[in-house]
């Protein structure tokens, strides 16, 4: 099964690049958006954005049950109104409880997003073409959140209070466009035709799935890990290695820049071999990433540091391109067809607590001990490299291999004749 067109694959592309840009202009100023128009402390802000986002854990178990009762296309354009609804009342806020409000409305939708758009992925498309449309997001996506960044600052640079206002809705706007493009892709039949009636169990079913469990539980070290571009390792450059405040900013361009230009050749490259194998090398690669994190901590010549920075940086990049579209496509094959929403709603659980979790853990462990705190997250991922290798076995074919592990021609005589792809 392929992609349902070029038109189609068009429109998702588009969905997700005004996706992407609506959501740069506007996440890098959350944070400073409500103590403008409240005037209430930083700390009092990010504490109830960080309630809020907690609170809408919640969507992510009933958005699988929606995907499989109505199907992902209904999820995520309901999903992509209901956080453009929530931008819409921003500029009403003018205290804590009414922002409170309206980002526990964002926070539903954002967090039904990641399920039913990997749901959606994997009634759009099949095989390795799943692995090659998620690379193409992946950069179109950092790409997007890149210029929506760049016109947030060129907005802001102009010195206009209204012009917050006009971020907001600007975000609005593009989740509004993107819940067009996606509403009007086609999806097969069986994923589409009204509301569906799914196995009995619900999530019961998911809890006796154990290879799909074991593969949710292994990427939460890895999940972890990821996190370290925007919690561990500015506070670790910055204060235990002692390098200045931009060179943040630079290291941050080196991964997204990568990922933007590398995704796609990296990802069409690895197709041909099993994707268990590639999930495993990427966490293995991050695992080599922080073990030179932590031994930067013990260099006293400062260009050693740097360019061991810049090294382990870029092994971190390289990490996250053979196991991010890889990894997705894996739990998205692994996850069975008619209960696909409640298995995806659970697996992506095992990013969503640790990016909840990973402030309030990275930053005791850097106070503990920088080196500690590496270590332990490079055991963490080499912990999940084995364990994906171990659970292949156990994981269905048409998951491991991108393309089918077996291609049948037919002879002159009429007999099978299985040859390996």
């Amino acid at each position: 099964m392929t992609t349902r067109g070029p038109s189609a694959r068009a429109r998702y592309m588009l969905g997700m690049v005004v996706d992407a840009t609506g959501s740069g202009m506007y996440l890098p100023l959350s944070l400073l958006y409500f103590h403008h128009v409240t005037g209430l402390p930083l700390t009092q802000v990010g504490t109830l954005m960080t309630a809020a986002a907690m609170i809408g854990l919640i969507s992510n178990p009933a958005a699988g049950v929606l995907i499989d009762r109505f199907g992902a296309r209904a999820v995520v354009t309901g999903g992509y109104l209901l956080r453009a609804a929530g931008f819409c009342t921003y500029p009403l806020v003018d205290n804590g409880v009414s922002m409170f409000a309206v980002l526990l409305l964002v926070a539903l939708g954002d967090m039904s997003y990641p399920p039913a758009i990997q749901s959606f992925i994997a009634e759009f498309v099949q095989g390795a073409d799943r692995d090659k449309l998620l690379a193409v997001q992946r950069s179109l996506r950092n790409a997007g959140l890149g210029v929506g960044g760049l016109l947030a600052g060129a907005v802001l640079a102009l010195g206009s209070n209204a012009l917050y206002h006009v971020i907001v809705f600007g975000a609005a706007a593009g989740y509004v466009a993107a819940a067009a493009c996606i509403g009007s892709i086609p999806v097969r039949k069986a994923a589409s035709a009204g509301p569906r009636v799914s196995r009995k169990g619900g999530y019961r079913l998911v809890a006796r799935n154990r290879p799909f469990l074991a593969l949710t539980l292994l990427n939460v070290p890895t999940a972890f890990g990821y996190t370290v571009l925007s919690v561990g390792i500015p506070a670790y450059v910055t204060q235990d290695l002692g390098a200045s405040h931009s060179l943040v900013g630079v290291l941050y361009a080196v991964n997204t820049v990568g990922i933007a230009l590398l995704q796609i050749p990296v990802t069409r490259s690895l197709v041909a071999f099993r994707r268990s194998r590639a999930v495993a090398l990427g966490a293995a690669v991050f695992a080599a990433s922080f073990v030179v994190f932590a031994v930067l901590a013990s260099v006293g010549d400062k260009t050693v540091v740097l360019v061991g920075v810049f090294a382990a940086t870029l092994l971190f990049t390289a990490g996250e391109l053979m196991h991010g579209a890889t990894a997705s496509a894996l739990c998205a094959q692994a996850a069975p067809e008619e209960t696909r929403g409640r298995h995806l709603a659970v697996y992506q659980l095992s990013w969503a607590v640790p990016m909840a979790l990973a402030p309030a853990v990275l930053t005791a462990l850097l106070t503990l001990s920088p080196t500690a705190m590496w270590l332990v997250l490079a055991a963490g991922a080499t912990v999940s490299s084995l364990g994906v290798l171990r659970l292949e076995r156990r994981l269905p074919e048409e998951a491991v291999y991108p393309r089918p592990r077996v291609a049948e021609t037919e002879p002159e005589d009429g007999s099978a004749e299985r040859a390996r792809a």
